[in-house]
């Protein structure tokens, strides 16, 4: 592990679940497998993108709220790279909350037939695609000699953004020609091989902190595209998002739990400072402060519950037939929570 891997805790889980006709398996079986109320487990991936849920774990607003609507909440939280062990988890119950992508969200949702659904958005964060080769300045020069290193090749957030954008400039026949050349990889560890530059791994698909890490690391390193580039504009990174059984049947702490949500992005900015003190500690990062600081204050970056251009990931992914249900507007794979105020 390099000196750039953050030490939390990774929670593995079996890979041995195929996605496809499992997912109709699962969804018959979510109904029944909800936990009692008063307990819930959470998982998160690694980067400044999962703040919110640092901040809420760190402070214990679940444990807050709940008392507020008269329970004792008792939280389990697990780290895991990846949205396909995220999924896996999911349609096992070994997990009530999980946490990935956009995309990766919105394929629950669709295979499961509105059994999973997403609870709220974690920030409008751009991705940044980065190189080490210097012949690569725009997503059509990258060649077979190129690796670039994903969280979940060909399904997590990363490889679907890169789909979209293909299949504008390759047409949508063409629109995995990227995945032939992506492999799954850690962000910590495809951080530190472009820092290092000894290993096959020449690009990433790159979430905060670490394509700042790798910009600041590795004078080679440069910007090809971003996911707001590819979007249009800002738009929502990761989500959050869980069964209709768990929703249905554990309201209280449901309720508790999207109230932490709101009270820690409003509480990030406005204590930014005390933000980065806490990214640091929960996530074992061994980022300066002021590194982290300067990332929460961005203005590329925003720390919201609230949804922003994800029908875009829904429309676009449903023409590539990725997804088979065709959503009529975002709030059809949001649970009514998050419907309130300015949503896309």
């Amino acid at each position: 592990m390099s000196a750039f891997s953050l030490s939390a805790r990774r929670t593995k889980f079996s890979r041995s679940v195929a996605y496809g006709a499992v997912f109709l398996t699962a969804a018959t079986m979510m109904a029944g497998q909800a936990l009692a109320e008063g307990k819930i487990r959470i998982a998160q991936q690694f980067g400044i993108a999962y703040l919110i849920l640092d901040v809420v774990r760190d402070q214990k607003l679940i444990e807050k709220h709940g008392k507020e609507v008269g329970i004792d909440i008792e939280v389990d939280w697990a780290t895991i790279s990846g949205a396909t062990a995220m999924n896996e988890a999911l349609l096992a119950n070994n997990l009530d909350i999980v946490s990935a992508g956009v995309p990766p969200a919105l394929t629950m949702w669709d295979r499961t037939g509105g059994n999973v659904k997403l609870v709220a958005a974690l920030g409008s964060l751009p991705n940044y695609l980065i190189t080490t080769n210097p012949d690569v300045k725009t997503l059509k020069d990258f060649s077979d000699k190129d690796r670039i290193a994903v969280p979940a090749a060909g399904v997590g957030f990363q490889s679907r953004t890169l789909q979209i954008e293909a299949a504008k400039l390759f047409g949508q026949g063409n629109f995995q020609k990227l995945d032939q050349i992506s492999i799954s990889l850690p962000h910590p560890d495809a951080t530190a091989a472009l820092i290092s530059g000894a290993t096959e791994v020449n690009s990433h698909f790159s979430s905060a902190p670490y394509y700042y890490q790798a910009l600041q690391g590795n004078k080679a390193v440069h910007k090809v595209i971003s996911s707001y580039d590819i979007l249009g504009g800002p738009a929502t990174f990761n989500a959050l998002y869980t069964t209709t059984a768990f929703h249905d049947e554990n309201p209280k702490t449901y309720a508790a739990f999207y109230a932490a949500l709101g009270e820690a992005a409003n509480w990030i900015n406005a204590n930014k400072d005390k933000a980065a003190e806490i990214f640091i500690r929960q996530q074992g990062s061994k980022l300066s402060p002021e590194l982290i600081v300067e990332i929460i204050n961005d203005p590329e970056n925003d720390f919201t519950i609230a949804p922003q251009n994800t029908f875009v990931y829904a429309s676009e992914l449903h023409k590539l037939g990725v997804l088979k249900t065709e959503a009529g507007s975002w709030k059809d794979y949001f649970f009514p929570e998050a419907h309130g105020g300015n949503g896309g």
